[in-house]
């Protein structure tokens, strides 16, 4: 099989279940997001993160295959989305025990510190234009509402990782001066 199929030289591109739409759909624009910030956590990965940053991220990889697969769906009473309120229970958990470890926040803080935790900080921006892109398909076609709780925690996690790959590298928080 060829890596080019020649299907989308007219603008269009396929979703699950033969749907093909124009490249500039919203729909597009939401997994497409979901694909940039899977390789941005990848690049962070490439930074040789301490093992349990790395099981983290790894999870968080493999779980936004499962997010985009159910954005690029357009049957949402289709079995096939598969994004469940279990990996947004895991999420929280995640978030609960990491933000164990860290200072409770009066400020708000700028993103930087460490290559792994500004590479999760700037993924964390990615994963809220993706959720933007897919609040705007929501209010026209219905997505699997676990799909967007799941982006609102991720981006809550990607945060609260980057702070906690900080600490562990000795970076305090920088604070945003107004």
């Amino acid at each position: 099989m060829k890596i080019y199929t020649k299907t989308g030289d007219d603008g269009t591109t396929g979703l699950q279940g033969d749907v093909r739409v124009l490249k500039s759909d919203p729909r597009i624009f939401a997994y497409g997001a979901v694909d940039e910030a899977n390789a941005s956590l990848g690049l962070a990965l490439s930074h040789n993160p301490n093992e349990a940053t790395k099981r983290i991220l790894t999870s968080l990889q493999n779980e936004l295959f499962v997010v985009g697969a159910d954005l690029s769906n357009p049957n949402t009473d289709d079995s096939k989305n598969r994004v469940t309120s279990q990996m947004v229970a895991n999420l929280e958990q995640i978030i609960d025990t990491l933000e164990t470890q860290l200072e409770p926040l009066k400020n708000f803080i700028l993103p930087g510190g460490d290559i792994v935790a500004s590479q999760l900080h700037l993924t964390r921006a990615i994963i809220r234009r993706a959720e933007s892109y897919a609040v705007i398909v929501n209010q026209s076609e219905s997505l699997n509402e676990n799909c967007l709780k799941y982006l609102n925690r991720i981006s809550d996690l990607l945060f609260v990782l980057a702070r906690t790959v900080n600490k562990s590298k000795g970076n305090p928080d920088t604070l945003w001066k107004s």
